[in-house]
């Protein structure tokens, strides 16, 4: 046990780890453009957060979170998703005193108890945005329209975006008692999780992921044909925005959300391609959520997106992630006063940006010039006795074959070039 990972997690390892610098680099660029800057929040919070925020009625709450009692006798919980910590922060960090609208995003570790399965593990990453302070539809429109620049920046191309609204608490409570009342027949042949839903938010049972579920709530009123007369402007003016952005959209009134902050926009994008089709991120509007959590009445929307399941998603696609460029120099000694010198110069290479390596096994001249090439270094130089009486190297480039003669102290001015 003690060389196994612990199942539903796995490691990131050396050679595979550019494709998630990459694909956050993009993400923090992009974000950069739509005027969003970073927040990092703690990887546990109270758990009343959570149960608060996320809602009770939640598979999240109900099923899957990693809870615990520290050493004080505090229930403490490993944060399954990083909208709720953000608005914490929000709140205790007086961000409403600011100029709005504040926008952040975040890259985090989350964590949920469920079944392991391609994409989606027991740890697994995220990518994120929160928007505080504006409940005009256009926002709605730029979050989605962030994922959306985001996932064609990477190639992405057969993604659908799938829009709904899920309305406020005033549409929302005459939408639960119609609903109810065509679940209330039905309601014997659910399944347990939903008949606890029935009384406390029966619109959770229309995202249950259980087949005969499915199948008992399909022909179950929807949402979107009870909104109230302020929701229903809100989402034609999403509509509008996103014809504006010239971004393709269908409306899907199934949508719901596995979390019961969301209010009025709900949307996500969904791939074919990971075997079955499959949401690549979703996200929303929750206008209510830091009220809920004692903060100010304040508009709020954002998104997440699994890495895991991206990276997933790029791979089925066939887009490749291309790799970092290697050292720029790898430095071939020959004797033991030679390794000191390689030693010394490298130093001084480094100290200069110029990124390079050397032997510290011991190699012959042979194996370090191979060692040299599946490192895929952009130059090498040898030094042996000769270099050092001389001050001078034949600098080869490793890919056209040529070399020339460089003074060994204006090496680092010569590769700047």
């Amino acid at each position: 046990m003690l060389t196994k990972a612990p199942r539903g997690t796995k490691d990131v390892l050396p050679s595979e780890s550019y494709k998630w610098q990459y694909v956050e680099n993009v993400f923090k660029d992009v974000c950069k453009n739509f005027g969003y800057k970073e927040i990092r929040t703690p990887v546990f919070e109270h758990t009343e957060l959570f149960e608060r925020g996320v809602g009770e009625t939640t598979d999240v709450v109900q099923k899957e979170m990693y809870t615990f009692l520290d050493k004080g006798e505090r229930s403490i919980t490993l944060k399954p998703e990083g909208t709720s910590p953000v608005v914490r922060s929000y709140i205790e960090n007086k961000l409403y005193a600011d100029a709005q609208p504040i926008k952040a995003y975040y890259i985090t570790p989350c964590f949920r108890y469920e079944r392991p399965q391609a994409g989606r593990l027991r740890e697994f990453h995220q990518f994120g945005v929160e928007v505080f302070g504006s409940q005009e539809a256009s926002l709605d429109v730029e979050v989605m329209t962030l994922v959306s620049t985001f996932l064609k920046t990477l190639g992405l191309k057969n993604i659908d975006l799938h829009i709904n609204s899920i309305g406020c608490p005033s549409c929302r409570e005459n939408y639960n008692k119609i609903l109810k009342e065509y679940l209330g027949s039905r309601l014997d042949e659910l399944c347990e999780t939903c008949k606890s839903r029935y009384e406390k938010n029966p619109m959770r049972i229309l995202d249950c992921k259980n087949e005969t579920c499915k199948e008992k709530t399909k022909d179950a009123p929807l949402m979107i044909d009870n909104l109230c007369d302020e929701c229903s402007e809100h989402f034609e003016k999403v509509k509008e925005y996103l014809k504006l952005a010239e971004v393709d959209f269908v409306v899907d009134a199934k949508i719901v959300r596995g979390l019961d902050y969301y209010t009025k926009t709900a949307f996500e994008f969904i791939s074919n391609d990971i075997g079955s089709q499959s949401t690549v991120s979703g996200g929303g509007r929750y206008d209510r959520l830091v009220e809920e959590l004692g903060g100010v009445s304040t508009p709020a929307v954002g998104f997440g997106l699994g890495i895991e399941r991206l990276l997933l998603t790029l791979e089925n696609n066939g887009i490749e992630i291309p790799k970092q460029d290697s050292v720029d120099i790898y430095i071939v000694s020959i004797g033991e006063n030679a390794d000191k010198e390689a030693f010394k110069l490298l130093s001084k290479l480094r100290m200069n940006g110029i990124s390079g390596d050397k032997d510290y096994l011991g190699r012959s001249i042979k194996a370090q010039f191979k060692y040299s090439d599946k490192i895929n270094a952009k130059y090498t130089v040898v030094i042996g006795d000769d270099e050092i009486e001389k001050g001078i190297v034949s600098l080869k480039n490793m890919s056209t074959g040529e070399q020339k003669e460089v003074n060994i102290d204006s090496l680092a001015e010569e590769l700047k070039k």
